[in-house]
């Protein structure tokens, strides 16, 4: 097993060895790619939902789960902004740093204590660090401790109802087992495959009831052509 599949196709992509794309492994789907060019996008090439959350970006940024680091890059070098990239991939971060981002870091962001921000960025499905839906409560109490007064949470996810839709808009699934948006996923790279891991997609209204919960107030700011939504969050 290799559990730094994003590591190690970024640093092939960077160091001009890019031959092939990273394959998406579920249980219950078909196998999927993430063509790994598609990680060092540059502004224009981001879809509206991401050139929305980055002009909605102020402060002190914290990026979170930041990849190749193209969202951060834009935001230091285009906008000026001071934004701090974190990931659990070391071979991601190194990049990063070859890339010029100033403030790059191997860290999970649950492990994070001794710093606050003014805005907390988890883009290209952030809730998914969630996992399971019944880590929400610890996911909103953590990201708390790390926002300053009058700070905000810019986050996009899925809703994935559709996938359980029939033609005539039936909605069939067991309400008895998990969350339909639990996905066990597991990545597979060259001849390396990562461990499995559990991500989570979230439906807005489930989303915001969770956040409400919290103290947060939760708007719906733009919703993409893939079932796919960006949410801000602020603290009432």
């Amino acid at each position: 097993m290799h559990t730094d599949i994003f590591g190690e196709a970024i640093k092939d992509f960077f160091n001009q060895n890019y031959t092939e794309d990273i394959i998406v492994q579920s249980p219950d789907f078909d196998d999927d790619h993430i063509p790994v060019p598609y990680l060092f996008r540059n502004y224009e090439e981001m879809p509206k939902l991401e050139q929305r959350a980055l002009e909605l970006c102020r402060g002190e940024i914290l990026d979170i789960g930041c990849g190749a680091g193209s969202h951060s890059m834009y935001l230091q070098n285009k906008r000026n902004l001071n934004v701090t990239a974190i990931d659990i991939s070391g071979g991601a971060i190194e990049i990063c740093k070859k890339r010029g981002i100033q403030r790059a870091h191997v860290k999970d962001v649950y492990q994070l204590t001794d710093k606050k921000f003014d805005t907390l960025l988890l883009l290209m499905n952030g809730s998914g660090i969630i996992g399971k839906l019944a880590n929400i409560d610890h996911f909103f109490i953590h990201l708390k401790t790390l926002l300053k007064p009058k700070g905000q949470i810019l986050l996009d996810s899925s809703d994935i109802s559709y996938l359980f839709t029939d033609e005539d808009g039936g909605f069939w699934v067991d309400i008895t087992t998990a969350y339909y948006g639990e996905i066990k996923y597991r990545l597979r790279y060259k001849e390396q495959k990562s461990n499995w891991f559990d991500w989570l997609f979230i439906d807005f209204n489930t989303l915001q009831n969770a956040a409400n919960t919290h103290g947060f107030i939760c708007e719906l700011i733009i919703e993409g052509s893939n079932h796919d939504y960006l949410a801000k969050l602020t603290m009432t």
